[in-house]
């Protein structure tokens, strides 16, 4: 009965240090976003390889991964609305081809992703919600 109640009390430990390490894991795993601007004029930005343009994502912390296919675009991420504080950031800049990752905290409100030169045909906007 002693060896019994050892065997279950000791399964009962290794369980918990596996959900532990499981509950761990997820929570400091960053989502990833990748972006792709060019060769032509487009640009998009997706999760899990849907697009999160007119998508609402939760607020927190994601790495952006972009992929630059043009030296004559740029992928700039802003936050418009609220105003305050602003954040806008060029990812990649005009004359750069190639990948650039950043780690990027998303605040609650609207964002927009774009090149800064063709803005007016290539953008794409999203929501972040807590």
């Amino acid at each position: 009965m002693r060896k019994k109640s050892i065997a279950i009390i000791a399964g009962c430990l290794v369980a918990m240090l596996v959900l532990a390490g499981t509950a761990f894991s997820q929570s400091s795993s960053t989502t990833t976003l990748k972006g792709v601007v060019g060769p032509g004029f487009t640009i998009s930005l997706k999760k899990a390889g849907k697009s999160v343009k007119g998508k609402t994502l939760k607020a927190g912390t994601y790495k952006i991964a972009v992929s630059d296919k043009s030296d004559f675009h740029n992928f700039t991420l802003e936050r418009e609305k609220p105003a305050k504080p602003h954040f806008e950031f060029h990812i990649t800049k005009t004359g750069f081809t190639g990948s650039k990752t950043m780690t990027v905290t998303l605040k609650p409100g609207s964002w927009r992703f774009y090149c800064s030169i063709h803005e007016a045909m290539m953008h794409g906007d999203f929501k972040v919600t807590k």
